[in-house]
């Protein structure tokens, strides 16, 4: 086993995760795949190995470390790009039933792709913008836990990915850095999306010891009607009281 993968496999086991050589394998194909399909169109500014292992495989899986994964069923990644935290999160627990919604549908081309070569199973890709999608019967309201690693400020997030989320369900979102402000600016689309701020995680990644914050989010009862607005209006005229 060469360095990469012994310090991925030590940090994920010391956070409870033990990977088998299939998951190791699956990441492997993950890791090759982006980098051939990053050359053809822009899925991520990271493509050296042991930088997407830490960026983007451990720092996805870092979710489960605040989150039970085994109470999770439905899971849905919005504006997930290259499948992160999502895929990921699917190689770890194979049981989640994944829905992945994205715009771009290069982006949905890749990530079919990959699922396909992944051999994984239930793992849904949706082309289409959030604010569209989350009015759909089959979406709304549904989800055990919704989860987005954008760099959109909060009050944006909340309004993109809370309709995804059942009553009880949650909502992380993952992010880099985070203000005080920022979270204080979210208190009124947390008011009209009907949710309340759970809880806050902040870590640092293993070898680059950058920061990154979880929020998740808890939500108290279904989405009003008015919500999501129209596609661009949420990042237009964000939810500010």
């Amino acid at each position: 086993m060469d360095q990469t993968l012994e310090w991925f496999t030590a940090r994920m086991e010391e956070s409870g995760i033990t990977l088998s050589p299939l998951q190791l394998e699956q990441f492997g194909t993950y890791f090759r795949l982006l980098v051939e399909w990053n050359e053809k169109m822009n899925l991520t500014g990271i493509t050296e190995r042991d930088a997407v292992y830490e960026k983007h495989f451990y720092d996805s899986a870092s979710l489960s470390f605040f989150v039970d994964m085994d109470k999770v069923k439905r899971l849905a990644d919005i504006g997930s790009g290259a499948g992160f935290p999502s895929i990921p999160l699917k190689i770890c627990f194979p049981h989640l039933k994944v829905t992945i919604v994205d715009s771009l549908n290069k982006r949905i081309q890749f990530l079919n792709f990959l699922v396909e070569q992944l051999g994984v199973e239930d793992v849904d890709c949706v082309h289409g913008r959030a604010e569209d999608i989350a009015k759909l019967p089959e979406h709304r309201d549904g989800y055990d836990l919704v989860t987005a690693r954008a760099v959109a400020r909060l009050n944006v997030l909340n309004e993109f990915c809370l309709p995804f989320v059942r009553k009880n369900g949650l909502f992380a979102a993952m992010k880099g850095s985070q203000s005080e402000e920022e979270v204080r600016e979210a208190a009124f689309s947390l008011r009209e999306l009907r949710a309340k701020i759970k809880a806050q995680h902040q870590l640092q990644l293993p070898n680059e010891q950058s920061e990154r914050h979880i929020v998740i989010i808890e939500k108290l009862d279904a989405t009003p009607r008015k919500y999501p607005r129209k596609a661009g209006t949420p990042l237009k005229q964000p939810l500010i009281g």
